[in-house]
């Protein structure tokens, strides 16, 4: 054999190793990559989608309930255009491709399918209370004793409708996720007085695992602890143009041009141990002034229709018609994505 036949064995040999070689690391990162574990989300909304392809990004098997089957069908032929979609943006989360993803993803309209053999439920039905007594009543007679099940209500404690499961109520949680979950990472978990503390451990575990940042609330309280500051928020916003100090425009431009450049990556504790010798010298040169106008905020006003509304709606409408609304919030998701992306180098 001549030296260029031995080569182009030689290369033919390794050529073929290569292969065989790359072959098998994918077929061993595949099998890594993708879950036994089933996942059920319980409504097919934006919010369930959402927290579909977010267990779905780490490889969970991932079953989509509804009532009706034309809103399951819909639901997977928009989270098949979602997943492309962020993948064409270098958005898609996850290590898994949007087909890999879309393959964990399952739909049914028999909820005794969905809780089957399922570690997990997140309810993502409407926020009507008697729904979603009625719904957990159910599923306490059909979920099997291990499974968890979490809500993604932003206004319920979850007293209010597991109290009177009659069994399986102490694996009932809050989940509640920031809209949109997908680009907004934030997720509060909120426990029942009878929660498990185990349960509440798991699910913290889980929001981690799919890449999500849970705060854990060390018992329920009325508008957990997003919506208590977002709240506080919009009532001194409200009283501010309702008492003519300052436009919508400017007043939002408070936030976007001021404080939430700051909070985007620093908290309002952190901001204030950073403003002076650490946050005991921030109280204590300006905790009176904090007191001082505080007591100034006069009563929390009932945001109800009437010359305020009136006139937040209007500005609100020169600001962005409703036309434009659709526009807005694709500009709003870009934004949380690059921020998202440029907090993650900062990590």
């Amino acid at each position: 054999m001549s030296f260029a036949e031995t080569k182009a064995c030689i290369l033919k040999t390794c050529g073929i190793n290569l292969k065989l070689k790359n072959w098998l690391k994918y077929k061993i990162f595949s099998t890594v990559k993708m879950k036994n574990e089933k996942i059920g989300i319980i409504g097919s909304g934006l919010i369930g989608r959402a927290w579909s392809m977010l267990f779905a990004s780490v490889g969970y098997q991932v079953m989509l309930y509804d009532i009706l089957p034309e809103q399951t069908s819909t639901a997977l032929e928009e989270i098949e255009k979602e997943l492309h979609a962020l993948h064409l943006k270098s958005a898609l989360r996850g290590k898994l491709s949007p087909a890999e993803q879309l393959e964990c993803i399952s739909a049914t309209t028999d909820i005794r399918e969905l809780v089957s053999n399922a570690i997990y439920l997140q309810e993502c039905i409407p926020e009507r209370i008697e729904m979603k007594r009625s719904l957990y009543a159910q599923l306490a007679g059909i979920v099997e004793p291990q499974t968890i099940m979490a809500s993604s209500t932003s206004t319920y404690m979850p007293s209010l409708f597991s109290e009177h499961m009659p069994q399986h109520r102490e694996n009932v949680v809050v989940a509640h996720p920031l809209n949109p979950p997908y680009y907004i990472p934030l997720v509060e978990i909120v426990p029942a007085p009878w929660t498990k503390p185990q349960v509440v451990t798991r699910v913290r575990d889980l929001m981690l695992e799919i890449g999500q940042k849970p705060v854990t609330l060390t018992r329920q309280i009325e508008g957990f602890a997003t919506n208590r500051i977002q709240y506080a928020i919009l009532n001194e916003v409200w009283r501010l143009v309702a008492d003519g100090v300052v436009s919508v425009a400017d007043v939002d431009r408070v936030m976007t041009e001021g404080l939430g450049i700051r909070y985007a990556l620093l908290g309002p504790l952190e901001t204030a141990h950073l403003n002076a010798d650490g946050v005991a010298d921030y109280f204590g040169r300006f905790g009176d002034e904090v007191y001082a106008v505080s007591q100034t905020y006069g009563p929390t006003p009932k945001m109800e229709a009437g010359e305020t509304l009136s006139k937040i709606a209007a500005e609100c409408e020169e600001m962005v018609p409703r036309e434009q609304l659709k526009v807005r919030r694709e500009q709003r998701d870009k934004f949380l994505r690059e921020l998202c992306a440029l907090k993650k180098q900062l990590e």
